[in-house]
């Protein structure tokens, strides 16, 4: 059952459901960097704990930002795959990235994805989104 929110306020209840740098990492690396299964998000250079993964992919599954099926290559494995409710996050995390472009010194630029967003915005969100159009 879902705990009732803090306040009504829409960026509260945003921040409830993927709100925590984790999250929002887990998502990263499945809409932008392709990762779907549970060994590839391990392999983030954020070095994310087992527990910590194992806890985010099930938070965002319930929230309904991911999904989960069995992987057909690996029937003890699982591929996680984005829902609508999860592709209409991309716009924000490549405002995320966008604002941290222009303001960290830090930003590795280059990052296939950084060079790539920073150049047109709308063409990469489209190229992501056509990845999983396909699906």
């Amino acid at each position: 059952m879902d705990e009732k929110p803090r306040s009504g306020c829409p960026i509260n209840l945003a921040l409830e459901v993927i709100g925590d740098r984790w999250s929002l990492l887990v998502l990263r690396d499945l809409l932008l960097n392709g990762k779907s299964r549970y060994q590839e998000f391990l392999s983030s250079r954020e070095k994310i704990s087992t527990n910590i993964l194992a806890d985010r992919l099930t938070r965002l599954e319930e929230k309904g930002v991911i999904s989960k099926r069995d992987d057909p290559e690996n029937g003890r494995q699982y591929l996680y795959a984005p829902t609508k409710r999860g592709l209409d996050l991309l716009p924000v995390l490549v405002e995320l990235a966008r604002w941290s472009c222009n303001y960290d010194p830090n930003v590795d630029k280059t990052l296939p994805n950084v060079k790539q967003l920073k150049t047109n915005k709308k063409k990469f969100i489209r190229k992501i989104m056509s990845r999983f159009e396909e699906a």
